[in-house]
């Protein structure tokens, strides 16, 4: 069972798991938001049908809605930040972990590598699930990964739009992951000699990246291990994996570089 939002993460674990269990043996959930693009929630559909897949739609915006409610005077006074962000994240984790348990239905978590390695993911949101598929998948092979995939199958499995449009996790207005990050190009690189061939910030330096965005993408990772500790076990992909051949401590102030 897959939370499919028409993004090219779930995308991708949905066409792994079809090709892996058989399309019959797989189920998606599309669960939109007042923030879902019309575009997604089309590009979900429009995956489903091509897969052959089920897929169920939950809209959140009566959960979202109610937990607002019962936030109200919690949150009275404070500015809409990534709090509600995440509160439609765990939502859908809430909900998913609920289909599971009814149907006995294993969740499938759709965070590639470079979300699991600077912590661009959410605590019980979509971290939400019983195996990571594409954790050590690092976002600039994901898309590899989706054209290599249509092109073995000599047709558009994949949606030509779900490959084309700029990554978003689509929890408020007019959010795009690089806005939050960095370009993808630059940041998996950098994270590849960080992770995966344990460079240091020197190093990584003098192979010609700029020193701050070096700097900034390992204390997103450093920062992020206690994130990391509680996900999902994962495939391993890359020379490398997070988990018991990458690790790092958890304290505070600690940057190991």
């Amino acid at each position: 069972m897959i939370a499919l939002s028409g993004g090219i993460d779930s995308t991708l674990t949905a066409a792994i798991a079809v090709d892996a269990l058989g399309a019959e043996n797989v189920t998606c959930v599309s669960m939109p938001s007042r923030y879902s693009s019309e575009g997604s929630v089309a590009d979900a559909q429009a995956l489903a049908e091509n897969l052959g897949i089920e897929l169920l739609s939950i809209p959140i915006e009566p959960v979202f809605e109610s937990a607002l409610g019962s936030l109200e005077s919690a949150f009275a006074g404070r500015e809409a930040d990534v709090a509600e962000e995440n509160l439609q994240a765990r939502i859908r984790g809430m909900l998913m972990m609920a289909l599971s348990n009814k149907f006995g239905s294993l969740v499938l978590t759709t965070s590639n590598k470079s979300e699991s390695a600077t912590g661009y993911t959410t605590l019980y949101g979509d971290m939400t699930g019983g195996l990571a598929v594409i954790q050590d998948v690092p976002k600039t092979m994901v898309y590899r990964l989706a054209r290599y995939l249509n092109a073995q199958a000599g047709r558009d499995v994949i949606p030509v739009a779900v490959i084309e449009k700029p990554p978003s996790a689509e929890l408020r207005p007019d959010q795009f992951d690089e806005e939050s990050l960095m370009p993808y190009e630059r940041l998996d690189p950098i994270l590849e000699a960080f992770v995966e061939d344990d460079r240091t910030l020197d190093e990584i330096v003098g192979m010609g990246y700029d020193e701050a965005d070096a700097r900034r993408v390992m204390t997103l990772v450093t920062g992020a291990e206690y994130k990391r500790r509680q996900a999902a076990p994962g495939l391993k992909v890359t020379s490398r994996a997070f988990g018991r051949e990458r690790r790092f401590p958890i304290a505070n102030r600690y940057k190991g570089f």
